[in-house]
């Protein structure tokens, strides 16, 4: 997927004609943005386990009497206390990104192509609940991302132009686990890496020759990540729930990461 999206940028790049002096947005530009991420609800967020650290997920971890040894349940978001299943709501937050692009106008229609690297100040967990009792907390932060996006618009009036756009997407992502069970033994096998697409609109305003300043819209959905966490026996009895097990390892059981942004964006044509 990541290869034809390239070879069809390039192929944009490499067919257009040089750009007239009278179109206004034709050519090499460059640009900031600021805008603020929101994430999707994911309140049925939940975690899946693997019996024995097979590669079997979705199944159910029981006491030494056979119960559900997580019956209180999940929730998606940061646990507040070991003995209830409540949590801190994920947090979403401001975004800010550089890009660089190039389009080429033939009358009203204007194609190009844009890449874009940016920031994403935005946290997303999930919790588990045992009946130990004791919480278990996954959470994946944003470090970086990137997105490489074709758009094509067209200007309904001079200096303006409205646009589509949509295409790959790449986040850099920080892992962490946290849980209040001091017996069992705990490792993090961290997946940092996060592939997806993009689609979006967004208007584009020329304030003078070469500046303009604009709204733009993206819709952002990650692939779901492969971070796990493998149990293993530590300091717990032979009747531990993860020891009768023969370990455990589990990863989220909700595999949707997306975020909608709203972004104003100022640019500068070369």
């Amino acid at each position: 997927m990541k290869a034809s999206f390239l070879a069809a940028a390039s192929a944009i790049l490499i067919a257009v004609p040089a750009h007239a002096a009278d179109d206004e947005f034709s050519g090499v530009y460059g640009g900031v943005s600021i805008g603020y991420d929101i994430q999707a609800g994911d309140g049925d967020e939940f975690i899946s386990f693997d019996r024995g650290s097979n590669g079997s997920f979705g199944e159910t971890v029981t006491t030494a009497a056979g119960a559900n040894a997580f019956a209180p349940g999940f929730c998606g978001g940061q646990a507040t206390s070991p003995q209830n299943a409540n949590c801190v709501s994920d947090s979403d937050g401001a975004t800010f990104a550089a890009r660089i692009g190039y389009d080429s106008q033939m009358g009203k229609l204007v194609l190009g192509v844009v890449g874009e690297i940016g920031t994403a100040d935005v946290r997303d967990a999930v919790s588990a609940f045992s009946t130990t009792p004791a919480s278990y907390y996954m959470e994946r932060e944003i470090d970086y991302t990137a997105a490489l996006r074709l758009r094509a618009g067209f200007t309904p009036a001079a200096r303006t132009l409205i646009y589509a756009t949509g295409g790959i997407a790449y986040a850099k992502l920080d892992q962490e686990f946290e849980t209040s069970n001091t017996a069992n033994a705990f490792a993090v096998l961290a997946d940092d890496k996060a592939w997806g697409y993009q689609l979006g609109a967004g208007i584009e305003q020329k304030i003078g020759k070469n500046f303009s300043l604009g709204v733009e819209y993206l819709y952002t959905d990650y692939d779901r990540d492969d971070t796990l966490i493998r149990v293993t026996q530590g300091t717990a009895g032979a009747t531990n729930p993860f020891v009768l097990a023969g370990g455990v390892d589990f990863l989220r059981g909700n595999d949707d990461f997306s975020l909608q942004t709203v972004k104003a964006v100022a640019t500068y044509r070369f």
